[in-house]
């Protein structure tokens, strides 16, 4: 069985996008939740089982194999599972959700920097930084080529949830958290993701933790 490692479902965007991976491809797997940044975390990422990441999570161990990056999950699983998962059929789809997924993966770092993921908390909005303006601003463009193109009827990216969908779900929860400015398109998608069972799952388990990291519950400017 897929054993998968994350950190707080509350702060970690990229365990939740390993496990939204692995709760995609449909495969049966064991979940380990540790908690970051706490008095026992250095020592907990010298484990064996985060020695491949250099303790970072998520990380995935399927048997003798381990695969850890969100994206490398993602690829992983297509392959195991089925890229029809994952991926468009459509080559013309196929070729753009790939790409956002890589531009996701490597951009984007003001939002980051200035506005973590915290799922519990919803902060009164502020102005944003210019660089996270411009942030914005490509992310509503690449949201809306991808729905104007590829949309369809589905209440996703490319129509039917996956793989690009599972890399902008930490941005979703974001924008909602810190009040962030978004075209108004853009609220009917992230109404759908936000409903996904998947993510309603991921948001209860966030709720009825216990943690608490005092750097990531401070709003903007506070």
């Amino acid at each position: 069985m897929l054993k998968l490692f994350i950190g707080n479902k509350a702060y970690s965007s990229w365990s939740l996008r390993g496990w939204l991976a692995v709760r995609q491809s449909g495969l049966p797997f064991e979940e380990n939740v540790v908690p970051l940044y706490d008095q026992d975390w250095d020592h907990r990422r010298e484990g064996d089982e985060f020695a491949p990441s250099s303790g970072k999570v998520p990380i995935l161990w399927d048997g003798d194999a381990v695969v850890w990056d969100s994206l490398a999950i993602v690829e992983y699983l297509a392959e195991k599972a089925g890229r029809d998962k994952f991926w468009p059929e459509d080559d013309a789809a196929r070729a753009m959700a790939r790409s956002m997924a890589a531009e996701m993966h490597s951009s984007f770092a003001a939002l980051r920097r200035e506005h973590s993921m915290n799922i519990r908390q919803v902060f009164p909005a502020q102005p944003p930084s210019e660089p996270v303006v411009h942030d914005i601003v490509r992310i509503m463009q690449l949201w809306a080529e991808a729905r104007a193109r590829f949309g369809g009827s589905g209440d996703f990216l490319f129509g039917d949830f996956g793989a690009a969908d599972i890399m902008f779900a930490p941005v979703v929860t974001r924008f909602i958290t810190w009040s962030l400015p978004i075209a108004r398109f853009a609220e009917g998608y992230m109404q759908a993701m936000i409903a996904h069972p998947f993510m309603q799952d991921w948001i209860a388990g966030a709720q009825a933790e216990d943690w608490v990291i005092e750097k990531f519950e401070q709003p903007q400017g506070a």
